[in-house]
């Protein structure tokens, strides 16, 4: 077996093509659309590597056959507010051999050893969260867009080569119709009676407003994280004008109290269930397919991006209220097509939000887990703090 640096764009292809392969026979499987891989990789899309670092590598049986690939990567913004450097690899496919694992997961320790880390977490995203992040070890259904799906096996090849979890993730599920439990009702009920609460779906026509309350509630509920910065207006904005072509205003939504934004639930199509047709590629014939499939109804799902309430505001009902106004729309209004919800994925670092959202009804889906590999096997591992 040979390890292979990606330096062309003949081998960016075979980055791509090698999960391809791997997984043609597997029928829960969506190919990834193509340009979502590239930009990863791409300084012109991906701001992190402007002051960040990435390789990527092919790995080859000695039959010329390629059988696995692994990128690793270092995020200069989050690496050095861990106890140690922590860099990240991600994008890990690999034929069910353990030999070939650790080949391709000894590229990455080097590679970041030599660059001053003293730790990886994998599979991750070199970029947000909310993308790419963390290996499927439960619920092997049809991956979410720009989710992880991998075989069972993966857990198995990470764990043997020495990986701790240091968290998982869990990915929420829950029909439309599904009731709320009596108390939550309840509590939604005397939140709505209250004139200083306000609940309305984002208005396109308003979208930089909607994108500075997003952002308010986002500083005041996840910046205490760790390995999470501030968010600035910039990446803010970013975030909306990404979702703006696919955004659906009715299953976005915004809580206020005294006209102070104080949650916010944020909802989109859940795209896969569209571009499983399209092959990875958003070509002409790849967009045409898109619409046509959109047109025919075949989203029924809505993919919550990031379901959020503001310190001061959590445990008064104000999630349960938000949920009611959103689910009265959807409900009454039958040019709105979803029967179902996933929710992005939480982690069990963060029992408070499991909790809200399990109260609302939800259940676990699939998990994913997020791996720690500390260089220096000496060092106690801890896992990832508890949020109080």
């Amino acid at each position: 077996m040979q390890l292979i640096e990606v330096n062309t764009p003949e081998l960016a292809e075979e980055f791509l093509m090698v999960q391809v392969r791997l997984y043609k026979k597997d029928k829960n499987y969506i190919r990834p659309l193509d340009k979502d891989i590239n930009q990863v990789f791409d300084p012109k899309k991906n701001k992190v590597l402007r002051d960040g670092n990435a390789i990527r590598w092919l790995l080859q049986d000695d039959a010329g056959k390629y059988i696995g690939r692994v990128a690793a990567f270092i995020n200069h913004r989050t690496a050095k507010t861990f106890e140690q450097p922590t860099g990240g690899m991600g994008f890990f496919d690999c034929i069910n051999d353990q030999a070939a694992a650790d080949m391709l997961l000894d590229a990455c320790r080097g590679w970041l050893q030599e660059r001053g880390m003293e730790a990886m977490d994998g599979p991750i995203n070199l970029g947000e969260r909310d993308k790419w992040w963390g290996v499927l070890i439960d619920g092997f259904y049809p991956p979410n867009y720009c989710m992880p799906y991998n075989f069972p096996y993966y857990q198995e090849l990470l764990e043997n080569y020495g990986f701790d979890l240091y968290f998982r993730q869990y990915t929420y599920y829950r029909t439309v119709n599904d009731p709320l439990p009596p108390e939550y009702h309840e509590k939604a009920q005397r939140i709505l009676q209250n004139p200083q609460y306000q609940f309305r779906h984002l208005d396109k026509t308003e979208l930089k407003q909607y994108t500075e309350d997003f952002r308010q509630v986002y500083n005041k509920g996840w910046a205490k994280h760790e390995g999470v910065k501030e968010m600035s207006e910039a990446q803010a904005a970013g975030i909306m004008n990404s979702l703006k072509p696919i955004l659906d205003e009715r299953i976005m939504w915004f809580a206020y109290y005294e006209e102070e934004p104080v949650g916010f639930f944020i909802a989109i199509p859940e795209l896969n269930k569209l571009f499983r047709y399209v092959n990875g590629k958003m070509d002409t014939w790849g967009k045409i397919k898109f619409i046509f499939h959109r047109w025919r109804g075949a989203c029924t799902t809505m993919y919550g991006i990031v379901f959020g309430i503001t310190p001061e505001h959590q445990g008064k009902g104000v999630e349960a209220a938000m949920v009611v106004s959103a689910g009265k729309l959807v409900q009454s209004n039958p040019s709105i097509p979803y029967y179902d919800l996933q929710m992005n994925w939480i982690g069990d670092f963060n029992p408070k939000m499991m909790k809200l959202v399990e109260r609302l009804g939800s259940r676990i889906y699939k998990t994913h887990a997020t791996y720690r590999y500390l260089f220096d096997r000496t060092k106690e591992f801890k896992r990832m703090p508890i949020i109080r």
